[in-house]
């Protein structure tokens, strides 16, 4: 473990998880809950190291790759495992257990950074931290070779234009931000906000998906940047859309709109991502979902859109659970 003067660089958080993070259909865990959880633990851990009140910038690759289990017991590891001038790049697992067993199994692992910020809100310089064993050098090195794709993915994606002409498949969730997700810098924990995406993203895919028996799940989460912060009492506004279906999965964009609610029209973008929904049957694997077909211009672009930042996530490698959680 790397510590400079007094600053520890990793975070374990344990306990039971509650009926209100159980997804709809009761059979597993929501992904908004766990996104809560990373953001949680990933804030802590950075607070720790910067001794600094802290905003979540970006949220990456997070691949949920078993579902949880209601009631279960949960740990959650972040750990930094790179440092810039004002920013901690850090690593989180959510592994869970039986009650009876408590052998944790890793679920989710993924990749935050936070940035760091003094009283008056502007970046502040952090620790330097450096790698001290063999999992260190490695996740270190993994960090930074993410920085160049996500940084093209972030152009990519904010170059595209979301409009009302598109016959997309959506939906659209608004009120307002209230005081109790309020973190330490009077603005919307940004775990708070994942949980939203989690939440129109759901609706969108549900409504798509119909009859199909069983409740979508979000199996990816990728590319979430945070823009600007979400401020107590800001009119939320979160539009969910399809813009892609494998014969399996359904892609959904999310972007997250704040605006003063005295003046609604003038809105900003806060936050954007992409996620994954599929649904599950019975034996686990994944059903078929309807195809959705793009007809107008913008849906066909869009489309692409998806396409290509498909393409461009295979050239990331996944972060193994078993490397993160190693000492």
């Amino acid at each position: 473990m790397s510590i400079a003067a007094g600053h520890e660089d990793r975070v374990t958080l344990r306990f039971l998880s509650t009926p209100a993070d159980t997804a709809e259909g009761g059979r597993s865990v929501a992904a908004g809950s766990v996104m809560e959880w990373i953001d949680k633990a990933g804030y802590a851990c950075a607070v720790g190291w910067a001794a600094a009140y802290c905003v979540t910038a970006y949220v990456g690759n997070v691949r949920h790759r078993r579902p949880i289990p209601p009631g279960s017991l949960i740990e959650v590891v972040a750990r930094i495992v790179h440092t810039g001038r004002s920013s901690m790049h850090v690593v989180v697992t959510v592994s869970s257990a039986e009650v009876s067993a408590p052998l944790y199994t890793p679920a989710t692992t993924c990749i935050l950074v936070f940035v760091a910020k003094d009283a008056d809100g502007r970046p502040t310089e952090v620790p330097p931290w450096s790698p001290q064993s063999r999992s260190d050098r490695k996740l270190a090195q993994l960090a930074l070779d993410r920085r160049g794709p996500r940084e093209e993915i972030r152009r990519i994606m904010l170059a595209e234009e979301y409009t009302d002409a598109s016959a997309a498949p959506r939906t659209t969730l608004r009120f307002l931000v209230p005081p109790g997700v309020v973190n330490w810098g009077g603005k919307a924990h940004g775990g708070t906000v994942m949980r939203w995406i989690d939440e129109a993203a759901f609706a969108c895919a549900s409504a798509w998906a119909g009859d199909l028996v069983g409740d979508p799940v979000a199996v990816y989460s990728g590319g979430i940047h945070f823009l600007r912060p979400m401020r107590i009492g800001d009119l939320a506004e979160i539009e969910a859309r399809i813009i892609h279906t494998g014969p399996h999965s359904m892609h959904l964009t999310v972007q997250v709109w704040g605006a003063d609610p005295r003046t609604p029209a003038d809105r900003s973008l806060t936050t954007l991502c992409m996620t994954v929904f599929v649904v599950p049957e019975a034996n686990g694997s994944a059903a078929r979902v309807p195809q959705w077909a793009p007809e107008l211009a913008e849906d066909r672009r869009l489309e692409e859109h998806a396409r290509e930042i498909i393409a461009m996530r295979e050239l990331i490698v996944p972060i193994p659970a078993s490397l993160a959680l190693e000492p």
